[in-house]
């Protein structure tokens, strides 16, 4: 019998290439590849990335020179490039570093196995269209074996909105939702996996508008209500979000749908209508706080997190603490914030920038604010009983871990049968990241 060949891959950025490499190993399984957690026993390894941060494209040719030994010790050993680097870099990975066997956009995936079949053959591969079928049609069914009981599920991809700071329509392209039918069929395909907590994932998840199975589209309040009705299914998140795509009725489905957990990421990005404007938000911050009064209105315990530039080209101080006030305003339970960094074909790219020491002390000072608000609404959890998904064991014997309804993680003694299992969980002490808590009868 021939061995199974082994794949090797790197995830980079967000929960959707989390989600994408998990497929990219499926459709590679269909050519003999199992995966495995050491790049040096590795027959291919797939680099998947990301191009939002700063300096991304420099970080993927740096890991791709660590790899030269491997590449030297073992000429038979494939290398390849995804993602969203991939898609905007293109041929030039594989001028600048000719170790690379094989470049693949996020919208070309289910093209792999056909692209390792050239491989074999000694030929070079590299797709970055975007390709007129829909890449989930071609993609292997899920395998069924047993796995987590928390798991990432793409329903939409893509996004029209154009920010100034942001590549994500030109390397993912524009909005496109999965069917309402596939998505269900591939939910109920985890939950008899033992999922019991799918995150529905988009680049701008509630402007989800698949097919519905007798015609017309669905909205995301829509999908999480036929989700819901999944027996076994004990657990929906989704993200990210814009806020022009927040609707009534998936502002609603908060206060309606019990499997809705009572956490939602809904980046703003500033708190400064000047620099929303700038940015190509669409959006005030007015109606920004209008907003999450409705949503909170509709479920009062919902934590929020956001994301928040600094720096971004034209921003003074005045638009700064503009920023700080909103966050005052919302309380965050916690959230992203970086400084602003130029991406080569974005129309901020070619703005005047904010010098480096001032975005160095206005990302300190929101961080601060950032923390304390997180580490207020922690501890006011102590001393709260919670409903806590266990995951996987903890550091200590004898421990499990996992999230609340609120996604913070939970440690707590409780025995391996644990796993898999929503149990109610005391609060009685929170650390930086995390809480810490007794198992209740349940």
């Amino acid at each position: 019998m021939t061995a199974p060949r082994k794949l090797f891959v790197k995830t980079y950025g967000c929960q959707m290439n989390v989600y994408d490499s998990e497929r990219m190993a499926e459709a590679l399984g269909t050519q003999g590849y199992v995966t495995t957690d050491r790049p040096d026993e590795a027959d291919m390894i797939l680099l998947n990335t990301c191009h939002i941060r700063e300096k991304a494209a420099e970080k993927v040719y740096s890991e791709l020179g660590r790899l030269k030994p491997l590449k030297a010790a073992n000429p038979d050993l494939k290398i390849g490039v995804a993602g969203c680097v991939a898609q905007a870099e293109g041929a030039e990975i594989m001028r600048r570093q000719p170790l690379v066997d094989l470049v693949v956009g996020p919208q070309s995936y289910h093209r792999l196995p056909q692209m390792e079949a050239r491989l074999r053959r000694g030929e070079a591969a590299l797709d970055t269209e975007f390709p007129a079928e829909d890449k989930f049609d071609h993609l292997p069914a899920r395998p069924r074996p047993k796995r987590g009981p928390s798991a990432f599920l793409t329903v939409q991809e893509g996004c029209d909105k154009f920010c100034a700071f942001c590549v994500v329509p030109y390397t993912r392209g524009a909005e496109v939702s999965r069917p309402a039918a596939r998505v269900l069929d591939e939910a109920r395909a985890l939950v008899d996996r033992g999922v019991a907590e799918i995150t529905l994932l988009g680049q701008n998840v509630n402007a989800y508008h698949g097919a519905g199975p007798e015609g017309g589209d669905w909205t995301l309040a829509r999908l999480i209500g036929a989700l819901a009705e999944i027996d076994g299914l004990e657990r929906i998140r989704y993200t990210t979000s814009h806020p022009n795509d927040m609707g009534d009725d998936l502002i609603a489905a908060h206060g309606q749908c019990d499997k809705l957990m009572p956490y939602l990421h809904l980046p703003v990005q500033s708190g400064s209508d000047r620099i929303l404007k700038a940015m190509n938000r669409k959006h005030t911050a007015e109606q920004y706080l209008r907003l999450i009064e409705r949503l909170r209105a509709a479920r009062p315990d919902l934590l929020l997190s956001g994301d928040f530039i600094v720096g971004f080209p034209g921003e003074t101080e005045a638009d700064f603490e503009a920023t700080m006030d909103l966050v005052r305003a919302v309380g965050y339970g916690q959230a992203y914030s970086f400084k602003y960094s130029a991406r080569p074909g974005t129309p901020a790219a070619e703005r005047a920038g904010v010098p480096v020491a001032e975005m160095d002390d206005r990302l300190q000072r929101l961080q601060a604010l950032l923390l304390e608000q997180q580490r207020a609404i922690q501890a006011a959890m102590v001393g709260r009983d919670v409903r806590v998904l266990f995951e996987k064991p903890g550091r200590l014997p004898g421990q499990m871990v996992g999230k609340s309804e609120h996604l913070h993680a939970v440690h707590a003694e409780a025995p391996e049968a644990a796993r898999g299992r929503v149990l109610p969980v005391r609060i009685t002490a929170s650390a930086a990241h995390s809480l810490a808590g007794e198992v209740r009868a349940a």
